[in-house]
């Protein structure tokens, strides 16, 4: 074994043989990933590296030409992914290249960052959904994922293990294949200390989309980081709402695994997903349905009146709630902009079974390969964004200047056929 220290750290990192080899002579690409591997896995005191099967970059998305820079210089070091890597959201939709507004240098460099990371090896994806495109790691298989919904969605729904891995840090795991053995990496991290029973919430309530993003906003808020047990969600919970709910959650907080008992596969029984032991004072709530109501009324932040677009699709829209969408779709074309995101394996089976034609005469709008708060896609002016998702709720303010109201689908369709807020309030009371 080789130990590595750089006495920032009481900690060694124990390399293997062949992660040695790596550090010291695996090309230059390689080496520089992995000296940035080995330097993190230090800063986080891990003990050794973990191999990873798979992993999920969020590198690609445009936010400086630094970004740019880094992608392209690991291609002219000759760089390429070790192990399956799928590429989420860019600052471009190529497909609809007039949809998004930025040009110039931005649009440029958005781009070249794009290439940089097919150059790479990385499966061009664009979507913050990987799991819905065929990228499904196994229970307790090690993976090195960025996107914070994603991460999410592996560790809680999937049983893979990951942490939140940033930009570079992502695609350096990528190239060699290693991820410091830390935090959700270890049994003992992934067990929950806080137990959260939803006992006092209507069952009716518990059946709609509509609830999760509000729970996963609210159990982010407070448990932050900490790992939950959820008991009392129905056993038929889907995954599009386990989606919703982690999306919520990893936006409000930092939470990055929950359990539900008795739904996810960590989670056979309360006991289990505590791993035997008791949760400390002050670690089991009661969510109760007035504090429900108080986080679905934050999400919002304009008044109940005209809206000038909807949004949906954060985190991307699947088959199943497109299918849910046409529907609901009126028999008139939508009186505001309604924007659809979703990732271009879900787009181009829409378009196999010949279902977009039913999408663009409502006045629907498809965005790929990005979404409408990443990238200038929604109309150029202050104005309020009625969403279903609890990700675009927390981002929309602070991204694109608009004001934003929170609703179901349901709402959200009737409320683009109007133009203004149609909200039913019944499921709250």
């Amino acid at each position: 074994m080789f130990y590595v220290n750089h006495g920032m750290t009481d900690t060694s990192l124990e390399l293997s043989p062949r992660e040695a080899e790596l550090l010291a002579a695996g090309g230059p690409a390689v080496q520089l990933a992995m000296g940035i591997v080995v330097r993190m896995g230090e800063i986080l005191e891990a003990r050794e590296l973990v191999e990873i099967a798979s992993s999920h970059i969020d590198g690609c998305l445009y936010h400086g030409d630094g970004g740019v820079e880094f992608g392209e210089r690991l291609v002219e070091l000759g760089g390429a992914v070790a192990v399956p890597t799928t590429l989420n959201v860019g600052a471009l939709d190529l497909l609809h290249p007039s949809r998004v507004r930025s040009r110039g240098h931005r649009r440029e460099m958005a781009l070249r960052q794009m290439r940089a990371y097919q150059a790479l090896g990385c499966a061009p994806t664009w979507t913050c959904a990987p799991y819905q495109a065929g990228h499904r790691p196994a229970l307790g298989e090690h993976v090195a994922w960025g996107e914070s919904n994603a991460v999410c969605f592996a560790n809680s729904v999937l049983g893979a293990r990951t942490n939140r891995y940033g930009d570079f840090m992502d695609i350096c795991c990528a190239l060699t294949g290693r991820a410091p053995r830390t935090g959700l990496h270890l049994d003992e991290n992934r067990r929950a200390t806080v137990v959260v029973d939803t006992g006092a919430i209507a069952p009716e309530l518990k059946t709609r989309d509509v609830f999760y993003p509000v729970l996963g906003t609210w159990l982010g808020a407070t448990v932050d980081d900490r790992v939950a047990a959820i008991t009392g969600l129905p056993g038929d919970v889907t995954e599009d709402q386990l989606k919703a709910m982690g999306a919520a959650a990893a936006s409000s907080g930092a939470v990055g695994l929950f359990h539900v008992t008795g739904v996810t596969p960590e989670a056979p029984d309360l006991d289990t997903a505590l791993g035997g032991a008791s949760p400390g004072p002050g670690a089991v709530f009661t969510l109760r349905p007035e504090a429900l109501r108080t986080v679905r009324d934050t999400l919002s932040t304009a008044g109940t009146g005209r809206i000038d677009a909807v949004a949906v699709g954060s985190p991307h829209f699947s088959l199943t709630e497109f299918d849910r969408l046409q529907a609901l779709l009126p028999g008139t074309r939508f009186t505001v902009p309604f924007y659809v995101c979703t990732g271009r394996s879900e787009y181009r089976q829409l378009e196999a079974a010949g279902h977009l034609d039913r999408f663009r005469d409502a006045g629907v709008e498809i965005v790929v390969d990005t979404c409408v708060v990443v990238t200038p896609i929604l109309p150029p002016k202050d104005g309020v964004l009625m969403t279903n998702s609890g990700k675009f709720a927390h981002y929309t303010p602070s991204n694109t200047g608009y004001g934003v109201i929170y609703g179901s689908l349901e709402d959200c369709v009737r409320s683009a056929s109007h133009g203004r807020v149609v909200r039913d309030e019944g499921l709250w009371s």
